[in-house]
């Protein structure tokens, strides 16, 4: 007897590649309704793991069932009740968007006119009517990820599955993606999503699972991934000396904080308790450091990541300023 208000249940699925193991035994369920995200670096097995779940490719060893199916043995068997939005758009350049879009929905089984007024709908909701005659070959990076979510959706499936839905586009182009994901979870759909923007998991997803070298370090709700450093208090500094010298003098003049080197002239203090920052400027100001910035941050998951994973956000980042896909 299987639990019929789980959506995606998987257990110990793994996956090797030329003798490289993708996914090494990952085990989760995702509730009816959840907006669960799947949080790791590229090359963290987040492709891997949605290719497997999509049944794009077969798992070595483990089990599948999406909405009580068991898809193990029968990776198409949940397909009609699945939209999936791949890393790398699989729409056709030479069709035009409202083209792409109508064929999308006769392949779900949509009755002609059916696909025209959902094809037109989605146009509108993306705000890509105006380009709904234009080939997809001449979208721009922004454009052609809506319409690829666009034909992902447009059979109101009851479970989505996002790959990096947001990887190398615009800030505006991404915002209004983000916003349909956190409209369409609210409606009712189940959604999956990878990604490695530590920002976008935190602003969407109810619960997180971390993902490195293709296993789950932890999974768990934002809250209480956030709990440990609610208390926690913590302020970014902008200075202009060259920041180690200063490090070793800084926790002995102020012992109960705590002092790392984020980048070059920058400082992250933390504390228990709220940080004094006025006596900490004027001590490093009578030191003949500027100081060009204080800044009180929040706590963020990021903090979490870099404690769980041992990856530090930089990484993170870097990845984020050269991504266009991959992920695998």
């Amino acid at each position: 007897m299987h639990d019929a208000s789980i959506a995606i249940a998987v257990e110990d699925l793994a996956k090797r590649f030329n003798g490289v193991q993708a996914v090494a035994g990952v085990s989760f369920e995702v509730r009816q309704g959840e907006l669960y995200g799947f949080l790791g670096p590229n090359g963290a097995g987040k492709t891997t793991t949605i290719n497997m779940l999509t049944g794009l490719a077969r798992p070595d060893v483990g089990t599948i069932r999406i909405a009580d199916i068991d898809c193990t043995g029968d990776p198409k068997g949940a397909q009609h009740l699945i939209g999936v939005v791949p890393d790398e758009s699989n729409l056709y350049p030479e069709l035009t968007g409202f083209e792409n879009l109508s064929f999308c929905a006769a392949l779900y089984g949509l009755q002609k006119k059916k696909r025209e007024d959902r094809a037109h709908e989605m146009l509108e909701r993306f705000g890509l009517t105006e380009a709904a005659k234009r080939k997809f070959a001449g979208y721009s990076k922004g454009m052609k990820r809506k319409l690829t979510i666009a034909a992902g959706i447009i059979h109101e499936p009851s479970i989505l599955f996002l790959d990096e839905p947001t990887s190398g586009i615009d800030v505006a182009s991404a915002r209004q993606i983000r916003q349909i994901i956190a409209d369409y979870n609210r409606s009712g759909t189940t959604v999956f999503l990878t990604t490695h923007y530590i920002e976008e998991a935190e602003r969407l997803c109810g619960r997180i699972a971390f993902i490195v070298n293709g296993r789950i370090k932890r999974i768990d709700t934002l809250a209480n991934l956030l709990e440990p450093i609610k208390e926690k208090h913590a302020v970014q500094l902008a200075i202009s000396e060259e920041v180690p010298l200063l490090l070793d003098t800084l926790g002995e003049t102020f012992p109960s904080l705590t002092f790392q080197t984020l980048a070059r002239g920058l400082i992250r203090v933390e504390a228990e308790k709220p940080v004094a920052v006025g006596s900490l400027v004027r001590w490093l100001e009578e030191g003949g450091v500027q100081v060009m910035e204080a800044r009180r941050m929040r706590p963020s998951l990021e903090d979490i990541f870099v404690q769980i994973t041992g990856i530090e956000a930089e990484t993170m980042r870097k990845e984020k300023e050269k991504s266009g896909g991959g992920g695998k």
